[in-house]
């Protein structure tokens, strides 16, 4: 590749992988690549991701990073499925910052015995320790799902950072859509193939969208290996039904850098997020048929309100009450993004779905 075009160690270990790979690799390889290489992909290097500013460096912002009134709500819901379950010990998958993790820490005291966060990023976990080192052993980390897990789960933006598949229909025919090299440039091109999104797109018309076979299976994952507890996910997307609409004819991946949004992966791997909305009727299917049923699934402004966030915004500053009003208001994080939740042992009527429950919707 032309040294001017690309100049990254991850785009020439990328143009190297699909060199081997025949000259095409599969969109969701490529993804994984520019987010989890090691020490090169976005989430690997040693970049600043997390911020309220673009004049901090940073890429986005979460919820947790806008205001801690994100996880004393959260710390609610968490703290009743602990006392539910029986259980002591939360796990949190992709902890960020860490800011989360000191929020519910703080929030639930004593009883959250051990918090194991799973994080692939060696650069986010020195920063994670740093930020919680005054929990002392009570915080652990690890690179992979424990065998055997007993507790709350909990994953804020995390299945939208998992690779996609991405599926392409161009004059009636599906192909997969891949990354190539073409004049010292990475580009997309097509295959033929037989995967189909899971439910039948209608009309003729050329559609682009994703299927999410690895975040699928992270659920099935965690199915087998949650021996009793709770597992709670929050994050943008759609019912399976709103996902596939005809008219949601362009995909959902978007890449995101200095809190500007733009469509195009293939520039700049490593600088920037790659993210998908999260198809909540497959992740839902997946679990439940791997035997984690749904507890609940709602909007995030549903969830907060139910979980006590308007109290704590009256008693809160003005910074923290106009952040989280971002937190719930429907134009902002308040729809778009949703919260599921799934249990392994008895159903409860959980606190944060007690009302505006859309489990019926996925």
């Amino acid at each position: 590749m032309k040294e001017a075009t690309v100049t990254s160690a991850l785009a020439r270990l990328a143009a190297q992988q699909i060199e081997r790979n025949g000259g095409w690799l599969p969109f969701d390889r490529y993804m994984a690549l520019a987010l989890y290489a090691p020490g090169l992909g976005y989430y690997a290097n040693a970049s600043r991701k997390f911020g309220a500013l673009p004049e901090s460096g940073s890429d986005f912002v979460t919820a947790p990073e806008l205001t801690p009134l994100f996880g004393r709500a959260l710390a609610q819901q968490v703290g009743e499925a602990l006392r539910v379950t029986g259980t002591h010990e939360v796990y949190e998958f992709g902890a960020g910052s860490g800011a989360l993790a000191e929020q519910l820490l703080d929030a639930l005291g004593e009883s959250v015995k051990r918090y194991t966060i799973v994080d692939l990023s060696a650069t986010l976990r020195q920063r994670q320790q740093q930020k919680l080192a005054r929990f002392g052993d009570r915080v652990q980390w690890v690179s992979e799902l424990p065998e055997q897990m007993a507790g709350v789960v909990v994953g804020n933006e995390v299945l939208d950072a998992m690779p996609v598949k991405l599926l392409v229909r161009k004059q009636g025919v599906w192909c997969e859509r891949g990354v190539t090299v073409a004049e010292g440039k990475f580009a997309w091109a097509e295959r033929e193939t037989d995967l189909r999104p899971p439910v039948k797109i209608p009309g003729d018309h050329d559609y682009l969208t994703e299927i999410h076979p690895q975040a699928e299976a992270f659920m099935r994952t965690l199915a087998d290996r949650l021996q009793q507890g709770a597992a709670f996910f929050l994050d943008y997307g759609f019912p399976e039904s709103e996902y596939y609409h005809s008219q949601r004819n362009t995909g959902t991946v978007m890449c995101h850098r200095g809190h500007m949004a733009d469509p195009d992966p293939l520039e700049a791997p490593g600088e920037k997020d790659i993210t998908a909305h999260v198809n909540f009727t497959g992740i839902a299917l997946a679990a439940q048929d791997a035997g984690l049923p749904v507890l609940g699934y709602t909007s995030q402004a549903r969830f907060l309100f139910n979980c006590g966030i308007l109290p704590m915004l009256d008693e809160a500053s003005l910074v923290d009450r106009t952040a989280g009003q971002r937190l719930v208001n429907e134009h902002e994080m308040g729809e778009l993004f949703k919260v599921i939740a799934f249990h392994k042992g008895e159903f409860w009527d959980a606190q944060g779905f007690r009302a505006g429950d859309r489990t019926g919707r996925l």
